[in-house]
C-alpha cells in the first residue's frame, strides 16, 4: 500500500465517524424489508462526518445510496437481514451488506419503472460483478476540504466544487456505482435533454426530444429522489396506511 493509500485510509476513518444527532427511521424495519424489491435504490440520511460534507455540497438530506440485490418480500416475516444490499463504502470499497445496516437511519427507496425480469437480472450482474473494486479515494480528499468549515458557496455552484472521483473504472463512490449499473441497461436517470430537427415528410419544424447519457462521475445521491423515472415508494403507505387506525393523545402541548 502506497502513502497515498495509507493517508486516504486513515482519511476515510476519520471520515465515517459519527458527526451529530442520527435522523431515525419514520417506518418500522418489517415494512422497509416488507416493501424493498430487487432493483430498487436505498437513499440514506446518515451522520457521519463524509455524510455532512456530502449533504452540505448537494444540499440535500441523502448522503449515501445502494442498490438492492436481493429482497424477502415473499417471506412471512420479511426481515432486514434477509434483504441484500451492494454498495461502495469508503473503507471496504464495493461490497455486499444487509438491509438491517441502515434499519436504524432515515431512509428512502427508489424504484425505477417499467424494466422487464431481463434488464433487472443484467443490472444486478453488472453491479455484483464490481464487488471488490475499491471506493475511489480520491472523492475523500476533495470532501476533506469541507470538515474544517462549510464555506458561504452559493447553492448553484457546490455540485461543481466536488470533483467527484478520478473516473478509474475499477474504483468508484456509492452514487456512480449506481448510475453505472443503470446506465448498462439504458435507464434514465437524470439525462441531458436536448431538441433535434425531426425527418417529417411534410413539415421540417418537428423536432425530436433526445436524452443524452450523464458521465456516472457527476451523479449524487439526491438524483435518484429528483429523477422523474424513478417512484418513490413508503413502506408505511405501501403496505396499507389506515389514517382512522390512529389513537391520538388528548393531551396537547403547548
Amino acid at each position: 500500500m502506497s502513502l497515498l493509500q495509507k493517508i486516504g485510509r486513515m482519511l476515510a476513518a476519520y471520515l465515517e465517524k459519527p458527526s451529530g444527532t442520527i435522523q431515525p427511521s419514520t417506518c418500522k424495519p418489517e415494512l422497509l424489508a416488507a416493501s424493498i424489491r430487487v432493483g430498487d435504490v436505498l437513499l440514506v440520511d446518515g451522520s457521519s462526518r463524509i455524510s455532512t460534507a456530502i449533504k452540505y455540497l448537494t444540499q440535500s438530506t441523502w448522503s449515501h445510496a445502494a442498490l438492492c440485490i436481493a429482497d424477502d418480500s415473499n417471506s412471512a416475516e420479511p426481515s432486514c437481514n434477509n434483504v441484500t444490499l451492494i454498495e461502495a463504502d469508503v473503507l471496504d470499497g464495493i461490497r455486499t451488506i444487509a438491509l438491517s445496516h441502515y434499519e436504524d437511519l432515515h431512509t428512502r427507496i427508489c424504484r425505477p419503472v417499467g424494466l422487464n425480469d431481463e434488464e433487472i437480472t443484467s443490472a444486478i450482474g453488472f453491479a455484483t460483478a464490481q464487488v471488490g473494486h475499491q471506493y475511489d479515494m480520491k472523492n475523500v480528499f476533495d470532501l476533506m476540504r469541507y470538515l474544517v468549515q462549510t464555506p458561504p458557496v452559493p447553492a448553484r455552484w457546490r455540485r461543481k466544487m466536488i470533483v467527484l472521483g478520478s473516473g478509474d473504472p475499477t474504483r468508484a463512490i456509492c452514487s456512480s456505482l449506481i448510475a453505472q449499473t443503470f446506465h448498462s441497461i439504458r435507464y434514465p436517470i437524470l439525462p441531458d435533454i436536448f431538441l433535434e430537427k425531426a425527418k417529417h415528410p411534410n413539415n421540417s419544424a418537428y423536432y425530436d426530444e433526445v436524452l443524452q447519457i450523464r458521465h456516472h462521475s457527476l451523479f449524487v445521491p439526491r438524483d435518484f429522489d429528483m429523477s422523474p423515472y424513478f417512484k418513490i415508494i413508503k413502506p408505511t403507505l405501501d403496505k396499507g396506511f389506515d389514517p382512522h387506525s390512529i389513537e391520538w393523545s388528548e393531551y396537547q402541548q403547548n
